[in-house]
């Protein structure tokens, strides 16, 4: 039976709090206003070779109220949650606005979005809070113990939990409730007999409860755990890579971060403006050319969606009330649509927006921020054996590691957990000290095949970061394995460190 809302949350005076401030707002002249009144609970433990080396909770709960006065943007936030305090911040924002006003080059209009009245709860079955803390830990320990083998110096287990629970009310009339759950476990072993080397699991934090790390739901990680003692053995012996130009079958626990950094990114349109350029640049793909831009080959079909099943950006409204949905980002290899709030959408008049506007707590102004952002299989099966079996030389790719992009999102460098020599068709042993590189448009453009739907694993990170301000952002990719030809690799270890 799927969970519902939060009856600790729920009970707190939502309505009453959102209507003192938006009833504030409205006699002082503000022609828009929100309020969000949120609680975000936080919980992350770690264990090193089974034993508790870190424990943290931590609960945020506060209002905020952002006003459009006289044409410009004004917000303020606290955590008193009584009517005179939110009625209070609503002064403080238009305040703020007065300021602003003097700053803002054009007076800010918002694309029409219907009203909206309801509730969401992601879709997990126990609530990882209401799990006792023995539990958790006994978890981590008997997935530590699994890990441990032959030539494993240490292991280390983490585990984070987030609950997020959301009330958004405007002065247009919507008003919802939302709750979003999901949780990351992680293991990962280390050998120091030579040098450094490690192997973690390459499961990716999913909106699930309880259920995902208890029973492995959506992802077999006692399984996979079981794997990294031998994966390690081999990693020590691998040969170190040839440098040279490569075909890459690459398996969606590392291609989704290639995805996150050269097109999720490079598609959120305050980037391509030059508006925002903190944490991640601003972007080559430049809006003169939305429509026309070869952003990849005609296998490459990317979209945008806040409606994925277990997705981390998945809702039911975005944090300005615009209710969630799925837009296409590139389309046979063509650039043709970005990442929306309505502010950018009504002045660059592209119409309703898309839903990407977030907050990750009451006490910051919504951004736009990426929704699930997901390159689509091939239609027919297609298995990763059939991609491995077009290569005659060339490496097979699997699970994130480190990155380095520039900030236009063009120029790249990826590594990953495991590389695979492919010789002839097959899968030979491990190889060492491998990245791989390429501009963004030549990478996408190589790319002669996706994988069949049996090979799409939804993966994602809990921590994109954007804003100054910083804020942090859970977002999931959805890939297929994919085939790539002639992509270059390096040799880390020549390029000056070990991977």
């Amino acid at each position: 039976m799927p969970a519902g809302l939060d009856p600790r949350f729920t009970s707190l005076p939502l309505d009453a709090l959102a209507d003192a401030a938006l009833s504030r707002a409205q006699q002082l002249g503000a022609t828009h206003a929100d309020v969000r009144i949120e609680r975000v609970r936080s919980g992350m433990r770690l264990l090193r070779d089974g034993a508790l080396e870190s424990s943290t909770d931590s609960t945020d709960l506060g209002l905020g109220v952002r006003v459009i006065h006289d044409g410009a943007w004004g917000f303020a936030a606290g955590i008193t949650l009584t009517t005179d305090a939110a009625a209070a911040l609503a002064d403080q924002a238009v305040a703020a606005a007065r300021v602003s006003r003097a700053l803002t080059a054009r007076p800010v209009e918002l694309a029409p979005e219907p009203v909206h009245v309801g509730e969401w709860v992601s879709d997990f079955r126990i609530d990882p809070f209401d799990v006792g803390d023995a539990e958790r830990i006994d978890r981590l320990v008997a997935l530590s113990q699994a890990a441990t083998g032959q030539g494993v110096d240490h292991v280390t287990a983490s585990l984070e939990l987030v609950d997020e629970h959301k009330l958004y009310a405007d002065l247009a009339g919507s008003r919802t409730l939302q709750r979003r759950v999901r949780v990351f476990p992680q293991i990962e072993v280390m050998n120091t007999s030579e040098g450094y080397h490690s192997m973690r699991t390459v499961n990716p934090p999913v909106a699930r409860g309880w259920e995902a790390v208890a029973h492995n739901e959506g992802w077999d990680l006692d399984a996979e755990v079981a794997q990294l003692p031998g994966w390690l053995a081999e990693q020590v012996a691998a040969p170190s890579v040839e440098p040279g130009l490569y075909d890459l079958v690459i398996e969606p626990t590392n291609l989704w971060l290639t995805i996150h950094e050269s097109v999720a990114h490079a598609t959120e349109l305050d980037r391509a403006l030059g508006y925002e350029a903190a944490y991640a640049g601003t972007s080559f793909a430049k809006l003169e050319t939305l429509g026309s831009l070869q952003y990849g080959s005609p296998v490459m079909t990317v979209t945008g969606d806040r409606v994925t099943e277990h997705g981390l950006a998945s809702c039911g409204w975005d944090d300005e009330g615009v209710a969630a949905q799925t837009f296409d980002i590139v389309r046979d290899g063509v650039h043709v649509g970005y990442q929306l709030n309505r502010q950018m959408a009504s002045e660059q008049g592209l119409g309703r927006s898309n839903g990407c506007a977030f907050a990750d707590s009451s006490g910051h102004i919504p951004l736009q921020r990426m929704p699930n952002v997901s390159l689509h299989p091939a239609a027919e099966p297609t298995s990763v054996d059939d991609l491995i079996g077009r290569v005659e030389r060339g490496l097979y790719v699997v699970g994130d590691k480190s990155w380095s992009i520039d900030m236009q999102r063009y120029n790249f460098q990826f590594t990953g957990q495991r590389f695979y020599a492919i010789v002839d068709g097959r899968l030979e042993g491990q190889v060492a000290d491998v990245a791989y590189q390429a501009t963004t448009t030549d990478f996408w453009g190589s790319m002669e095949a996706v994988g069949g739907p049996e090979t799409y694993r939804l993966m994602g990170a809990l921590n994109c970061g954007k804003g100054q301000p910083g804020q942090s952002a859970p977002v999931s990719h959805g890939a297929p394995a994919a085939l790539f030809r002639s992509v270059n690799v390096l040799n880390t270890e020549a390029e000056g460190g070990r991977e």
